[in-house]
């Protein structure tokens, strides 16, 4: 489903990412793990199109991302591809159920189906008494599940999350632990995910690690 062949970065004289090949099913769970400065976040952004691969090709199912510009890209990214940061990058003026909403509004979708859908996620994700909360009113693994369920929005073909329980506790990280399986049971959802967290990387169905730019 997707997939990336020879993809290398470059920042000045560092070579980040050095001829990379990976590939991904469809209802995949993949860990991408590594020590500090192995490329796995550069690389997730990349295949996410947030940044630009020096050379190298792109695809998800039958689309060449690293043929899309401007808003054809920004399109694209909004409606097929979902993120989870280790912060989770909400909106303070906004409350969750809004948060949620965004990615579907910016999409041009009708609005009620948007928020009905936003509250059916958030219901499902335990928030159903939180959708009128602001993020400073929500502890840090709700408002990571408020991310999740924004990532979710649009229906995306896949979530990258870069290490999406880094600043969670262990309790909380558990949680987002099962939750992501238990997605993938609902709705067949693909993750690809960057993480330190051992215990996380061990239940997915794949580990893929990297050094110094490579796969390995």
């Amino acid at each position: 489903m997707l997939r990336c062949t020879n993809i290398t970065k470059r920042y000045g004289q560092l070579q980040v990412l050095k001829g990379v090949d990976l590939e991904i099913a469809k209802g995949e769970i993949v860990s991408l793990v590594g020590s500090s400065g192995a490329g796995k976040s550069t690389l997730l952004h990349i295949l996410g199109t947030l940044d630009e691969a020096d050379g190298g090709e792109v695809w998800l199912n039958d689309t060449s991302l690293h043929t899309l510009r401007g808003n054809a890209l920004a399109a694209f990214r909004n409606n097929h591809i979902g993120f989870v940061f280790q912060f989770h990058h909400l909106l303070p003026e906004f409350t969750a159920l809004e948060n949620v909403c965004i990615p579907g509004w910016l999409g041009n979708r009708n609005k009620k189906q948007v928020e009905d859908r936003a509250k059916e996620l958030l219901k499902m994700l335990g928030l159903e008494n939180r959708i009128d909360n602001k993020p400073n009113a929500l502890s840090g693994g709700e408002q990571q599940r408020v991310a999740v369920a924004r990532a979710l929005i649009n229906n995306p073909d896949i979530i990258l999350a870069d290490e999406p329980t880094g600043n969670l506790d262990s309790a909380n990280a558990k949680e987002l632990h099962q939750l992501f399986f238990d997605l993938r049971k609902q709705f067949n959802q693909t993750f690809l995910i960057v993480t330190h967290n051992e215990e996380l990387a061990a239940q997915c169905d794949r580990i893929v690690h990297m050094k110094d730019g490579k796969i390995i």
